[in-house]
């Protein structure tokens, strides 16, 4: 069967939201996403309207879905390489721009491939990340210095100031953090921060739990205090904030270009649990 696109929220979630949280912990940036444009509405993320589609089976089962939320490539959930390559060449016949593809690997090349003979627009590796499930929370021990506690209004300068930082150094996806961001996270309580001396170190954020899976990020420390633990200390604490707010586990992506971020979340108890890339498309020739 073709793809069934829709601009519409709530048309996608009872089509394909029960397919989204069957498998919450892979599909945890749609399923974040869905919910802060349910929350904040279709301008959620500063680009123009969002657009979402699934994939039945000829029995009405849903198989595989995305979501395309300007500025940021589209997402995709686990798929055939069929169900792939048939979405490109669906977006592309109707003009549809994206900056490129946020996938686990199999299911990215094989949309990327079918972008490319459709636009002429070849792909390029961006970010290359790992998702982390949580087995059992391992915190410090022993601990850095410090103590952490949750980030509140009087913060947000800093928290702006450091988000934007994240940013600039880790190169993800889409725009620089806003102060509207800033606020959302404050309001329930999503951002941690580690305090030595009296001072912020270090910072560590939390998504909403959606599906009973919370996701981890950003993790910031200046490059001045690295090297002494305050990150690790940071996520632990963040992560067992998501706990104690009742999600009934918790995941986050490293990018597999930092060494040390992967084996300090393998330290802390996270497991691996697959490989996700962000291919670039290029402007095609001539262009």
């Amino acid at each position: 069967m073709a793809w069934q696109l829709t601009g519409d929220l709530e048309t996608y979630l009872a089509a394909a939201g029960g397919f989204l949280r069957a498998r919450p912990a892979e599909n945890t940036i749609m399923l974040t996403a869905t919910e802060a444009l349910g929350l904040r509405g279709p301008g959620a993320f500063g680009g123009s309207a969002p657009l979402f589609g699934w994939q039945a089976e000829p029995d009405g089962t849903v198989s595989a879905a995305f979501l395309h939320t300007p500025p940021y490539p589209v997402v995709l959930t686990m798929m055939s390489g069929g169900h792939a390559a048939a979405l490109a060449a669906e977006l592309a016949s109707r003009g549809h721009h994206t900056p490129g593809v946020n996938a686990a690997i199999a299911p990215g090349a094989a949309f990327a491939g079918a972008w490319r003979d459709h636009t002429g627009q070849a792909a390029r590796t961006g970010m290359r990340m790992r998702l982390y499930a949580l087995g059992r929370l391992l915190p410090p021990d022993p601990p850095p210095p410090g103590r952490a506690r949750t980030a509140s209004a009087a913060d947000a300068g800093l928290l702006l100031a450091w988000l934007n930082a994240f940013h600039d150094e880790a190169g993800p996806e889409g725009p620089n953090a806003s102060e509207r961001v800033v606020r959302d996270s404050l309001g329930y309580g999503g951002l941690v921060l580690w305090e030595h001396e009296d001072r912020p170190v270090s910072l560590a954020g939390r998504h909403r739990a959606v599906a009973g899976r919370a996701r981890i990020g950003p993790v910031y420390t200046p490059p001045e205090l690295r090297g002494r633990g305050f990150g690790g200390a940071a996520t632990a604490a963040v992560t067992q904030a998501a706990l104690d707010h009742g999600a009934e586990g918790v995941v986050l992506f490293a990018d597999l270009a930092n060494p040390a971020s992967n084996t300090l979340y393998q330290r802390l108890g996270y497991r691996p649990a697959g490989d996700w890339a962000v291919l670039r498309f290029c402007a095609a020739p001539g262009h």
